[in-house]
């Protein structure tokens, strides 16, 4: 599975992960860029009073692979 995670600072300079499950795969650097930056503009995401999207530190793909040990799911 790949995960695209994207990496703010919030506005009491704390680091805060926003994961996406379902966004494309080949996504350049310059159009997440951008729409972190559109994330970062609304303002909608606060904790205890904390903007915690509010500037864009870095994006990066998670790929996670599993590995079956057994599976007596079909039984």
């Amino acid at each position: 599975m790949r995960t695209l995670s994207l990496t703010f600072k919030g506005s009491l300079g704390k680091k805060h992960s926003l994961k996406l499950n379902y966004a494309s795969g080949d996504l350049d650097a310059e159009t997440v860029r951008k729409a972190m930056q559109e994330i970062a503009q609304t303002h909608l995401f606060t904790k205890e009073g904390e903007d915690i999207y509010q500037q864009p530190l870095s994006a990066k793909y998670i790929d996670t692979v599993s590995t079956v040990i057994f599976n007596d799911e079909r039984k």
